[in-house]
């Protein structure tokens, strides 16, 4: 059963709480590894360049977006797709923990999950723009 009075309010606290991650996260590629640097470690995985800025760009606008609540769970997605492509290219083969060397599966597919939730769920409270949309 769900709580009709406070279910918006589990969406917000996931919904900033995601929108929070993902600005620390496209921090770490800006001010640590340097865009140049990420450039690069895409290179390495035979991604080309585009494909490092598009990242940049949707963790940067997805996860402005989600805390500040404009079309939040559709955005959610996106970025569910995007932790599932670094399972796939990057941490798949490193093991189930993210403690393991390299960082397992683990994290990006909570994460991903999470992202998913907070498309079923909605926008939630004090969304300045909530999605419209039925699941």
């Amino acid at each position: 059963m769900i709580k009709e009075k406070s279910a918006p309010f589990a969406a917000l606290v996931l919904r900033v709480s995601l929108g929070i991650l993902f600005l620390a996260h496209v921090g770490l590629k800006l001010f640590v590894f340097g865009v140049p640097g990420f450039v690069g470690y895409f290179a390495s995985l035979g991604l080309p360049a585009i494909a490092a800025y598009l990242t940049i760009a949707l963790e940067l606008i997805g996860g402005l977006a989600l805390i500040f609540g404009v079309y939040a769970s559709w955005l959610a997605l996106p970025l569910a797709a995007e932790m599932l492509g670094t399972i796939v290219l990057v941490h798949g083969a490193n093991g189930w923990l993210f403690t393991n060397k390299g960082g397992g599966w683990e994290y990006p597919a909570f994460w991903a999950v999470a992202l998913v939730v907070l498309f079923l769920l909605g926008d939630g409270a004090y969304a300045l723009r909530p999605a419209r949309h039925s699941a």
